[in-house]
C-alpha cells in the first residue's frame, strides 16, 4: 500500500477527536510554552539593552581606566572624536554622619560627576529638581544625592548634612533613578552622586587609590563604532584602557541574562523530557484500544509499513497541533505579563513576538516528539492478525527493531547538539542531559523494582486486604506504575536538585563562611598610614589576626607576547583587571606547588607568582612570561613559582605576586583584613574611620548578605523552570490515573461483588497512589542529591550536606500528588454498579 493509503487511514483516525490525547496535547503544549517563552523573555532584555545601549552607557562610547584618569594625549583624543565629553570617578567610600551618641556610617558607591553628565537620558530625584541644582554648592557645602537605602541607613534626611572622606556635604535629594546604573555592575553600597570638582579637598582620591575613572563620549551621529574602537585600541594599546559602547551598553548584565536564559532553556528540556514520557504513555494507551484496528487491518493485507505510516502520520499531525498552541502560549504569556515583568526588571525590555525563540522551541518539540513516540509506534506494527482482540502491544517485544532504535538515537543526538548549540554552553548541556538520562535510568530500574517487590510482598499481606489489592496493582501492568514513577520522579528530581544546590551555596556563603572569613576588609590605606593602622589593631584584644599587602591592579594584556585572550581565551582572569601585590618573602601559609620564590633583596628582572589552579587553566606554567598594564605602563615578568591560592574563606588572595623592585615604585596603597569578634567590629570600625577618614571598610557579612540576595533571585527563577516540570509531570500523573480508570472501575466491581466495602476499596485506591507517590519521591531525592552533591563538589566546588527540610518536602510532594490524581479518579469507578460493568465485559 502507498503513503497516500496511508494518510487516508490516519485522516479518518483523526476524524474520532482528540479523545485519549488531551494529556498527550498539554504536555508537548507545556513543555514547548515554557521553553518559549523563556526564550521569549531573553529576546526581550537583549533588545532593550540593545535598543537603549547608550542611555544604560551614559553615552555613545565609554572609555574606563583603572587608578589613574586619562592623559592629556588621550583626553585631546577623545575631544577630537566626541562633540561631548564626560568624565566620571566611580570608588566606594565611607558615609558618615555625625550624631549625638556617635556617628553612623555606611559603605556607598560614589560617583563623582561633571558638569554635563549624563549625556543621555536623565537622572530622576525625589523631590523632582534638575541634577545641576541638587548637587550645587550652597552655603559653602557641595550638594549631593543618595539612593533610599543608604539614606534611611544613616538615618537622614533632604537638608541634612554628611561627610564623604573628611568633606562635608548637604543630602539635597533621593536619587530615584540611575540612567546608567545597569552599566556600574554588581556594588556592595547604594550609590552617592556628587561633583567630581567637590572631591578634591575629600583626601579620598589619593595616588594608589581603588577608583576607575570613565569617559562618556558623545559622537556625531553615524560614527563607526567598530573602526573608532579599533583607533582607540590601536594608538593606545598599552594604556590598560577598557571600551564600552552603545552596541552593548551593560556587557554584564547581557552576558548574564544569556547564560541564565540559557540555563532555564536546558531546565526546560528537563520538563520537555518529562513531558515526553506523558507522551509516550498516551501513544501507548491509545495504541493499546487500537489492536483490534490494527490487527483487522492485517487481516486485509496492510503491511507493517503502512500500519507505521498511519499511526505515525496521525500522531505527527497531533504534535504539530500541541506544539503549535506552546508556541501560541510561549508567544502571548510574556506579552500579557510584559507590564509585571518590566516593573520587576531593573534594566530595559522590549516585548514582542521574536521567530527565533519559537522556532528554536518548535525545533525541541518536534524532536522530543519523535523520540519519545517513536518506540510505542514502531512496537504496533509488531500486531499480527493473529491477535485479533488481543493486547498485542502487552504481548510485543519489548524492544522495537534495529532500524527504529538507530532513528531514536539519532532523533536523541540531534536533540542534544542542537541544545548545545542553540545555548552555546556545550559543557552545561552534557551535564544537564547527563543528569536527566541517569534520572531517568534511575527512575526505570526503580520502577521495575517496584513492580518486582510489590508482587513479592503481596502474598505476605494476608488480613490487610486493601494494602494486599494495592500491592497487585502495583505489580500489575495496568496501574501505570512506570509511567508515574518516571514523569513524577523527573519533576520532582529536578526540584530536589535545585533545593539541595541552593541550600549548600547558602550553607558555604552564610553559613559556614562567617565564621572562617575576616569581620573587615579595609581598602585604600596610604603607606605613611599603614604602620598607625597596624599597631592600633595589635594592641586590641578583640583581634585575633590581621592581614596586610600592598595592592595595586593591572590588566594581563600579553602571554609570552601574545594576545592574552589568544591563549586564554574567554578566562575570567584575563576579563578585565586583577589585583596584584608584591612580598620579599611567601606568607605562612602560602603553599609554592612548583618553582621557587625569589631570593630576598631580589634586584633583578621582573618575577610573578602566580596561583596554580588558574595557571593550568590558563595553559601556562613556569618560564612564561606575562605583560601586565599597571597604571597604564606595561610591565613583562616571568613566572618564577606557582602557588595555592584559596579563594574560599574570603581573605586575602592574589593571582598575582610579584618582587617588591618591581612594584614598589609605583603608586600604590594597601589591603587589609581584620579578624575579631562580632562584639568588638563597630568601635574598630569607629576608631579607624576616625584616624583615617579615607580608608574604606568593606563589612564582609554585609557582603555576604548582598551576595544571598542575588543568589535567592536565582534560585527562584530556577525553582520557577522546575515547578513547570513538575506541573508536566503532574499532568502525565492525571493521565495515568485516567487511563487506568476503567480497569479500576472492572476491578472495584469485582471486589464489591466479592462483599468488599466502598471504604475498604477507597483505602486500597490511596495506598497504591501513596506507595507509588514515595517510591517517586524517594527515587526522586536519591537523584536530586545526587545531582546536587555532583554540582556542589565539581562545579561550585563547595562542601555538600544534605537539605533535610528540602528532602522531606519531595517526599511529602510526591505522595500528596499522586494521592490527589489516584482520589480524584476513585469516585466514578467506587460508584459504578457492578452489575452493569460485569455485563458489560461479558
Amino acid at each position: 500500500m502507498s503513503l497516500a493509503t496511508s494518510a487516508r487511514f490516519a485522516a479518518r483516525e483523526l476524524r474520532g477527536g482528540l479523545s485519549g490525547f488531551r494529556i498527550f496535547l498539554a504536555c508537548l503544549a507545556l513543555g514547548v510554552a515554557a521553553i518559549a517563552a523563556v526564550g521569549s523573555v531573553r529576546s526581550a532584555i537583549e533588545a532593550g539593552l540593545e535598543r537603549e545601549g547608550a542611555a544604560l552607557l551614559g553615552g555613545d562610547a565609554e572609555l574606563d581606566f583603572t587608578y589613574r584618569f586619562a592623559s592629556e594625549g588621550e583626553l585631546e583624543w577623545m575631544n577630537g572624536v566626541a562633540t561631548e565629553v564626560s568624565e566620571i570617578a566611580d570608588f566606594r567610600s565611607m558615609a558618615v554622619v555625625d550624631g549625638p551618641d556617635g556617628a553612623e556610617r555606611g559603605l556607598t558607591q560614589i560617583k563623582g560627576v561633571d558638569d554635563v553628565y549624563p549625556l543621555i537620558g536623565a537622572v530622576e530625584l525625589t523631590p523632582d529638581m534638575p541634577l545641576d541644582q541638587a548637587l550645587a554648592v550652597n552655603n559653602g557645602l557641595p550638594g549631593a544625592v543618595m539612593e533610599r537605602a543608604l539614606i534611611d541607613r544613616l538615618g537622614l534626611s533632604v537638608g541634612d548634612t554628611f561627610r564623604l572622606g573628611i568633606q562635608t556635604f548637604t543630602l539635597n535629594a533621593e536619587l530615584s533613578r540611575e540612567p546608567d546604573s545597569a552599566a556600574g555592575g554588581f556594588a556592595l553600597g547604594p550609590r552617592t552622586i556628587v561633583l567630581r570638582t567637590s572631591l578634591e579637598n575629600a583626601q579620598l582620591l589619593a595616588a594608589g587609590t581603588l577608583f576607575n575613572s570613565k569617559y562618556r563620549l558623545a559622537l556625531p551621529p553615524g560614527t563607526d563604532l567598530e573602526t573608532l574602537e579599533a583607533e582607540a585600541r590601536t594608538r593606545f594599546e598599552n594604556s590598560g584602557l577598557r571600551w564600552t559602547d552603545a552596541r552593548n551598553g551593560a556587557p554584564g548584565v547581557s552576558e548574564f541574562v544569556d547564560r541564565l536564559g540559557a540555563f532555564l532553556v536546558l531546565v526546560g528540556l528537563s520538563g520537555l523530557a518529562v513531558g515526553g514520557v506523558g507522551v509516550s504513555a498516551a501513544v501507548r494507551a491509545y495504541l493499546s484500544e487500537k489492536t483490534s484496528v490494527i490487527a483487522t487491518l492485517r487481516t486485509l493485507g496492510a503491511e507493517r509499513s503502512t500500519i507505521f505510516q498511519t499511526y505515525f502520520i496521525q500522531i505527527g499531525t497531533l504534535s504539530l497541533l500541541g506544539i503549535a498552541i506552546g508556541l501560541v502560549l510561549g508567544a502571548l504569556i510574556p506579552l500579557a505579563l510584559a507590564p509585571v515583568i518590566e516593573a520587576r526588571l531593573p534594566i530595559p525590555a522590549s516585548f514582542a513576538i521574536y521567530p527565533g525563540p519559537l522556532l528554536e522551541s518548535a525545533i525541541y518539540g518536534l524532536l522530543t516528539a519523535f523520540v519519545f513516540t517513536l518506540w510505542p509506534l514502531a512496537r504496533a506494527e509488531d500486531v499480527r492478525a493473529a491477535t485479533l482482540f488481543r493486547d498485542a502491544l502487552g504481548t510485543a517485544r519489548l524492544l522495537p527493531a534495529p532500524r527504529y532504535l538507530l532513528w531514536i538515537a539519532l532523533g536523541l543526538a540531534t536533540l542534544i547538539g542542537l541544545a548545545g548549540l542553540f545555548s552555546g554552553t556545550w559543557w552545561l548541556t552534557l551535564w544537564t542531559s547527563g543528569g536527566i538520562a541517569f534520572a531517568l535510568a534511575l527512575l526505570a530500574i526503580a520502577a521495575t523494582g517496584i513492580r518486582w517487590l510489590s508482587r513479592r510482598l503481596a502474598p505476605r499481606a494476608k488480613g490487610r486486604p486493601a494494602l494486599r489489592w494495592a500491592l497487585g496493582a502495583i505489580s500489575g501492568t495496568r496501574e501505570g506504575a512506570a509511567s508515574v514513577v518516571l514523569s513524577l520522579g523527573l519533576g520532582l528530581s529536578v526540584l530536589a536538585a535545585v533545593g539541595q544546590i541552593d541550600g549548600n551555596l547558602r550553607n558555604a556563603i552564610s553559613g559556614n563562611l562567617p565564621d572562617i572569613a575576616p569581620s573587615y576588609f579595609f581598602v585604600d590605606i596610604q603607606r605613611d598610614q599603614i604602620d598607625g593602622y597596624t599597631e592600633r589593631l595589635e594592641s586590641d584584644e578583640s583581634v585575633s589576626r590581621i592581614e596586610s599587602a600592598p595592592m595595586l591592579r593591572g590588566i594581563i594584556t600579553q602571554i609570552n607576547g601574545t594576545p592574552a585572550s589568544e591563549v586564554a581565551g574567554d578566562h575570567w582572569v584575563i576579563q578585565g583587571d586583577r589585583g596584584l601585590t608584591y612580598s620579599e618573602t611567601p606568607s605562612e601559609n602560602t603553599r609554592i606547588t612548583a618553582g621557587e620564590w625569589w631570593s630576598e633583596g631580589y634586584t633583578g628582572a621582573p618575577q610573578i607568582s602566580f596561583a596554580a589552579e588558574e595557571a593550568e587553566e590558563m595553559g601556562i606554567g613556569l618560564g612564561d612570561t606575562l605583560t601586565i598594564n599597571i597604571l597604564g605602563r606595561d610591565m613583562t615578568g616571568t613566572i618564577t613559582s606557582l602557588r595555592e591560592v584559596d579563594f574560599s574563606t574570603a581573605g586575602i588572595g592574589f593571582i598575582l605576586s610579584m618582587n617588591p623592585s618591581a612594584l614598589q615604585g609605583a603608586p600604590h596603597s594597601f589591603i587589609s583584613t581584620v579578624y575579631a569578634t562580632e562584639e568588638s567590629e563597630a568601635q574598630i570600625l569607629r576608631d579607624i574611620a576616625n584616624a583615617y577618614p579615607n580608608v574604606t571598610a568593606i563589612r564582609v557579612r554585609d557582603a555576604i548578605d548582598r551576595v544571598a540576595d542575588v543568589l535567592a533571585g536565582l534560585a527562584a527563577a530556577t525553582s520557577y523552570g522546575a515547578g513547570a516540570t513538575l506541573l508536566t509531570g503532574f499532568l502525565v500523573l492525571i493521565g495515568a490515573a485516567a487511563a487506568g480508570t476503567q480497569a479500576r472501575t472492572y476491578e472495584a466491581a469485582v471486589l464489591k461483588t466479592l462483599g468488599a466495602t466502598r471504604r475498604r476499596i477507597l483505602i486500597s485506591f490511596a495506598t497504591r497512589a501513596a506507595l507509588l507517590g514515595l517510591a517517586a519521591g524517594a527515587v526522586a531525592l536519591a537523584a536530586g542529591i545526587a545531582g546536587g552533591w555532583a554540582v556542589s563538589t565539581f562545579v561550585m566546588d563547595t562542601d555538600f550536606t544534605v537539605i533535610w527540610p528540602s528532602a522531606i518536602a519531595i517526599i511529602i510532594g510526591g505522595v500528596t500528588a499522586t494521592l490527589i490524581a489516584g482520589l480524584a479518579f476513585a469516585w466514578g469507578p467506587l460508584a459504578a454498579r457492578p452489575a452493569q460493568v460485569l455485563r458489560g465485559r461479558e
